[in-house]
């Protein structure tokens, strides 16, 4: 989401796998229900601050809820996601479909933002 490829000081990547439809609510462990995210992305798209749309490519912001500041140094200038080489290793639609109608949006918790 970011464009960035953050490695640690042993040259390995910062990422987390990021489920897009949680195990807890029938999301299974497939490549297709995940993202490739930092800590922080991952963060936000598991309350709902970010989702992608139905082109599977582009990055939906809750700017009610996240500063535009913030936007600006998070998300990908071009506000696409880097899509995998293989299409068929490519987040499925159903499972955006469900992120962005189950989690996309919701009210945040008492847990204040990182960028507070």
């Amino acid at each position: 989401m970011s464009g960035l490829m953050l490695r640690n000081g042993g040259g390995r990547p910062e990422v987390q796998a990021a489920h897009i439809r949680p195990v807890e609510s029938h999301g299974s462990d497939s490549v297709r229900n995940g993202l490739a995210l930092s800590g922080m992305r991952h963060w936000m798209f598991d309350r709902g601050l970010i989702s992608v749309a139905d082109d599977c490519k582009t990055i939906l912001v809750s700017h009610n809820k996240v500063p535009g500041e913030v936007v600006g140094r998070l998300i990908a200038p071009d506000g696409k996601l880097v899509r995998p080489e293989e299409p068929r290793n490519a987040p499925h639609p159903k499972n955006l479909r469900w992120h962005r109608e189950n989690v996309f949006g919701r009210a945040l918790s008492e847990e204040s933002p990182p960028w507070a």
